[in-house]
């Protein structure tokens, strides 16, 4: 049956045959309805079991937590038996959308098959294996076939950058603040949309952490899959590699061979304040509001240097309003075993695993203001939980949830 829903999947695509995998994450873990339970249930009843290491996005429950999320008894049934039905087929019980950071890494060149948009422009951008775009079920029937559909980024063809963003003008110092990454993610996505890009002028520096959060906001925001940066992710150590010319060029080329080759090249996009300053804006839909009724953290999933980033933001203060942090369960083992998570909760910090706070209902259930560090979350949030949304730096979230009111420092994004 898995095999009969790739193949078709495969000709609906134009694909000529199918590409051998080396691994999968699953999205389609993640309770929306029954019959993707059943779906799950089936598979499993048919004896079906992944073929090649698979990791499971978030689930619709906080299985280590079960009260903090606020559903009926049926969903909670229904969650739990989705998320137990891919246990039983093999996958790794992960439940995180960045299977990137607990160990799930495969190798520049691999074909894979992963679900969950960040994951996807993670893997494809920063780690430089190959996957296409794949959604709930289609993702588990790669991962009991352990193949997919050859076609669009699979092919090396189809990973060149076609567009180039220069982000030499923004200053050094707002480059080298986390704030800067979900918002200039915003802005690929709105702008660049499905196109490849490959930027330049950002610090050879840059963490996984930002380009993370960059993915994140550009795939949420719009359908970026895979981006470059030149210098630094692995397919782009210059912007010519990542366009395609480094391959062409030879000491054996014909007179004239330069002049083409920059006719040919692809446009270039500069990056100035006006465009930033919009889509920082983009992100906060109560961007009068000077009180805050919760603070939520962790869309992808908080890691382990996150958490101590705002380890040395609380310093042990008390936070005076709700204050969520979403994470893997291993990245919460990692940071209880460190003595972080039990300063944090004694502040106040509730830290949610295995799901997230825009996917099941965790939020107390009222409209209100939440604020994040998250481009993912400050686009999905008001539709998902009915909160207006504010954003702000790591900083700024803590600060503001001390007392409630906000704070938010913007005189970073002042040039």
């Amino acid at each position: 049956m898995a095999m009969r829903v790739v193949t078709t999947a495969a000709e609906l695509l134009g694909a000529e045959s199918l590409v051998e995998v080396s691994s999968a994450h699953i999205d389609g873990c993640l309770h929306h309805g029954d019959g993707g339970v059943e779906f799950a249930e089936a598979l499993v009843d048919g004896g079906g079991r992944v073929a090649v290491p698979t990791t499971l996005n978030v689930g619709a429950l906080d299985l280590l937590h079960p009260q903090v999320v606020r559903a009926d008894a049926h969903k909670t049934d229904m969650a739990r038996r989705q998320m137990e039905a891919y246990v039983a087929m093999g996958a790794q019980p992960t439940f995180t959308c960045a299977p990137y950071q607990v160990g799930h890494e495969p190798g520049v060149g691999e074909q894979v098959a992963w679900g969950e948009s960040n994951a996807i422009a993670f893997v494809n951008s920063v780690l430089g294996a190959r996957t296409e775009r794949y959604g709930d079920f289609l993702d588990a029937c790669c991962a009991l076939t352990g193949r997919a559909p050859l076609h669009g980024l699979h092919l090396e063809e189809n990973r060149k950058a076609t567009v180039v963003i220069d982000a030499t003008r923004v200053p050094e110092a707002l480059k080298s603040r986390d704030v800067f990454y979900p918002v200039l993610g915003t802005w690929l996505g709105l702008q660049i949309g499905q196109e490849i890009p490959v930027i330049k002028g950002l610090p050879p520096t840059t963490t996984r952490d930002q380009l993370k959060a960059l993915g994140a906001a550009a795939a949420s925001s719009g359908s970026v899959a895979l981006f470059h940066v030149a210098g630094v992710t692995p397919e782009a150590p210059t912007v010519e590699a990542a366009i395609g010319l480094g391959n062409r060029i030879s000491p054996t080329s014909p007179p004239g061979w330069e002049s083409r080759q920059v006719r040919s090249l692809p446009r270039t996009v500069v990056l100035d304040s006006g465009s930033l300053r919009s889509a920082l804006r983009r992100l906060s839909t109560a961007g009068g509001s000077d009180r805050i009724d919760a603070v939520a953290l962790g869309s992808p999933h908080f890691s382990t240097g996150e958490f101590r980033a705002l380890h040395r933001c609380l310093r042990g203060r008390s936070l005076g309003v709700p204050f969520y942090v979403c994470t893997a369960r291993d990245t919460l083992a990692d940071v209880e075993d460190a003595g972080i998570a039990d300063e944090l909760r004694s502040s106040g910090v509730e830290i949610v695993a295995d799901t997230c706070v825009v996917v099941t209902p965790i939020l107390p259930a009222r409209n209100g203001v939440l604020m994040t560090n998250s481009g993912k979350f400050a686009h999905y949030g008001p539709s998902n939980t009915g909160y207006d949304v504010l954003y702000g730096s790591l900083e700024d979230c803590v600060e503001s949830a001390i007392t409630g009111d906000v704070v938010r420092s913007g005189e970073v994004w002042a040039w």
